[in-house]
């Protein structure tokens, strides 16, 4: 390795880039294999924040999570290398990589954003059970491993916990294209008469994100027109449509309640990029409403935006927009605020946890009313140990504003909810520790280096993992 080489090295590794991404990307016969946050024989972290310091600067939002997980999988789609840009450095995307190395794909990586998929010669197999495990959007593979080969074994999803994960649109989707599902020891298999999926109408009885994404991948090479009715809208559903299109799909209405799609015989090789990540922004645009200060939230599309900034304005924030960033500043009191989850264009599930904390110091009675997960309120017991006082009663938060915070250890329950805690730590007087940050890292890119970039005072500490270094009875 010459010496430019170790200088460009030496600058991804000071960026916070997992370095193993780059060997494993350029050399795949390079020996390096992953150890994610949390698995035994790994350092686990937890984050410190000491509390109270409003945030200034400037912030770069990723590409998105949501998009890149349905993304990745459809490249199984197609027939020569797909170069993806603008995809986010966490740790789903790393696993949805590798799972598609088990598979057989080519996988390079370019620089830090920017990956090449090459699916050509990918093998029909199993889904390799560990690694499906741990994601949630584990069962975009059954989509596209149907619309490739008509067949699929995937293992049944993981990811954050918010009680039950109901999977049955998405079953019921592909009966209507034609495949048999069964379920069997923790996979969902199923199978397609004549290894290939027919164009069909299918009605979802729930405008599930998930379904309407994992369909539209297994229907793209059908034989035949499919609608799908009551689909869900979310930009990163556009944004899969149009990664799809540009590989030569004929998908159309994406982003409406009826997508139709024509299928085609096969899907070439292109480039895409992928959007900014709404709710990445969203939680820097929460953060500083919490703190106070003032950040310009950078590679946004203002438009994905509208349904936080209303309620972020009703609170106290101003926010205004310049081009693809937004500016947010917040000086005076919170105010309270009632706030119900929706689909889009309605205020986003995954922004939950993140407005809790920002309401958790507002003045007067806020209502949360959530209306998508079941379980998403398990982070209110972290909040109350800083002082939060926060009731829930089935869907319905009620929280009343308190004057101040003060720093606790919390433990990160789910993706969100460590954002929610990050931000809460923030906006808190004295530290705060947030311990099982993997759920974090899951889905947000460097968030201590940008935090610390717009003067948050946060940092990552290693804390020894028990089981290291433990020597079994044998020896």
């Amino acid at each position: 390795m010459d010496r430019w080489e170790m200088g460009s090295l030496a600058r991804l590794w000071s960026s916070g880039f997992p370095l193993y991404r780059f060997f494993r990307g350029s050399c795949p016969s390079f020996p390096i294999k992953p150890v994610l946050p949390g698995v035994r024989g790994a350092d686990l972290k937890k984050y410190v924040i000491h509390g109270g310091r409003p945030l200034y600067g400037k912030v770069e939002v990723s590409g998105a999570k949501n998009a890149a997980v349905g993304i990745i999988p459809a490249a199984l789609l197609v027939e020569g290398p797909c170069r993806i840009e603008n995809i986010p450095a966490i740790s789903d995307v790393d696993l949805l990589l590798d799972i598609l190395r088990d598979l057989g794909a080519r996988v390079r990586l370019i620089n830090r954003t920017t990956v090449e998929v090459d699916c050509t010669d990918a093998r029909r197999q199993a889904v390799p059970y560990d690694a499906g495990r741990k994601l949630r959007a584990s069962y975009y593979l059954m989509g596209a491993m149907l619309g490739r080969f008509g067949q699929a074994e995937v293992p049944l999803p993981g990811g954050c916990d918010f009680g039950s994960r109901p999977i049955d649109q998405h079953l019921k989707g592909f009966a209507a294209l034609g495949a048999e599902v069964t379920v069997e020891k923790g996979y969902m298999c199923a199978g397609a008469d004549g290894g290939r999926m027919k164009g069909s109408q299918i009605y979802l009885d729930v405008a599930s994100v998930g379904a309407t994404m994992n369909l539209m991948l297994a229907a793209v090479l059908a034989k035949g027109t499919t609608v799908i009715e009551n689909t869900a809208r979310e930009p990163h559903i556009v944004d899969l449509a149009n990664f799809l299109n540009s590989m030569g799909a004929d998908i159309t209405g994406a982003g409406t309640d009826m997508i139709k799609i024509r299928g085609v015989d096969k899907l070439r090789g292109g480039e895409y990029s992928i959007i900014p990540d709404q709710i990445e922004a969203g939680t820097y645009m929460a953060a500083v409403t919490a703190a106070g200060g003032e950040v310009r939230v950078c590679n946004v599309i203002p438009k994905h935006m509208e349904c936080i900034t209303a309620k972020l304005v009703e609170m106290g924030a101003e926010v205004e927009e310049e081009g693809d960033s937004l500016i947010v500043r917040r000086h005076g009191p919170l105010q309270r605020t009632n706030v119900k989850t929706m689909f889009y264009p309605g205020f986003p599930t995954d922004m939950h946890p993140q407005i809790a904390a920002v309401l958790c110091l507002a003045n007067g009675t806020s209502v949360i009313t959530e209306g998508v997960w079941d379980n998403r309120y398990r982070y209110t017991e972290e909040f109350r140990r800083l002082g939060a006082k926060i009731q829930v009663d089935g869907k319905i938060a009620i929280i009343e504003g308190v004057e101040k915070l003060t720093g606790a250890p919390m433990e990160a329950c789910d993706l969100r909810a460590g954002a929610g805690m990050i931000i809460a730590g923030l906006a808190a007087q004295g530290t705060s520790e947030i311990s099982n940050v993997k759920h974090i890292e899951r889905g947000y890119e460097d968030i201590i280096g940008k935090l610390s970039r717009i003067g948050a005072d946060i940092r990552v500490v290693e804390v020894p993992d028990p089981e290291r270094g433990k020597v079994s009875a044998a020896g």
